[in-house]
């Protein structure tokens, strides 16, 4: 018997956590890289028989994170993998103000955090899987704040922006290969998570639609984690997955 094995990034909570609850349902192994670990699916893994790893890391230690991966793929069994997929999930917003307000120390986090890791987590993932003949995927989770300018939002904007860009660049060089990776950089719709809490939250003297952010909860606009989850999750299983290299659910 062979198993789909999926890495995700962010699984500890918001839409990466119902992401990974949906994948062991469906059959999935898993490796979770997140700052913390969760019990709660630890113990959904146990209940239905699957392999679940969880790793506390810090993805703005970007090299070791990559490292640390291709290892650990590097001592898989191959022939007992039905496919292998990175999900790209985990992301942060630093303080909502202009760059000249924002530290060094956020900035750089944050760049690390939203483009620098999956970069080094794509590479590590397609380095040590060169040689599989399963199928491979790696989904970068985007935004349409990568795809539109707004004030304030200038780190977060330019960290999905580039992650698009990496991205199409990636599925260039992936369909030179025998057998490449299928990739795309996906946008999941609004969510209702922390990170819009914390839009909704920020000064509006320093941030100038932070009214759209609180309309959007107060409309109703947003969509559940739990809903996220699935639309993103069927996006990955569509049979012409990776055919664009930018997508968005909300065009599917």
């Amino acid at each position: 018997m062979t198993t789909p094995l999926t890495i995700l990034t962010g699984a500890s909570r918001g839409m990466g956590l119902a992401m990974a609850e949906q994948l062991l349902d469906a059959g999935h192994d898993l490796l979770c890289i997140s700052r913390k670990t969760n019990d709660a699916l630890e113990e959904r893994a146990r209940s239905l028989g699957r392999k679940l790893v969880q790793w506390p890391q810090d993805l703005a230690r970007t090299d070791a994170a990559a490292a640390k991966l291709e290892t650990w793929i590097a001592s898989r069994d191959a022939a007992s993998i039905a496919s292998a997929t990175l999900i790209n999930n985990a992301g942060v917003v630093p303080t909502i103000a202009p760059v000249d307000a924002i530290s060094a120390a956020d900035l750089v986090q944050a760049l690390r955090v939203d483009l620098e890791a999956p970069m080094l987590l794509a590479s590590a993932f397609l380095r040590a899987t060169a040689s599989w003949t399963c199928p491979r995927k790696v989904l970068n989770i985007s935004s349409g704040l990568g795809r539109r300018a707004m004030a304030s939002q200038a780190v977060y904007c330019a960290g999905k922006a580039g992650l698009d860009h990496f991205t199409r660049c990636l599925a260039l060089e992936q369909a030179q290969q025998r057998n490449g990776a299928k990739v795309c950089s996906l946008a999941p719709g609004v969510i209702d998570t922390d990170m819009q809490v914390q839009m909704r939250g920020a000064d509006p003297s320093q941030f100038p639609d932070v009214g759209t952010f609180q309309g959007l909860k107060a409309q109703g606009q947003l969509t559940s984690a739990q809903d996220a989850a699935r639309r993103v999750l069927a996006y990955l299983a569509r049979p012409d997955f990776g055919t664009n290299a930018i997508g968005d659910v909300r065009d599917a």
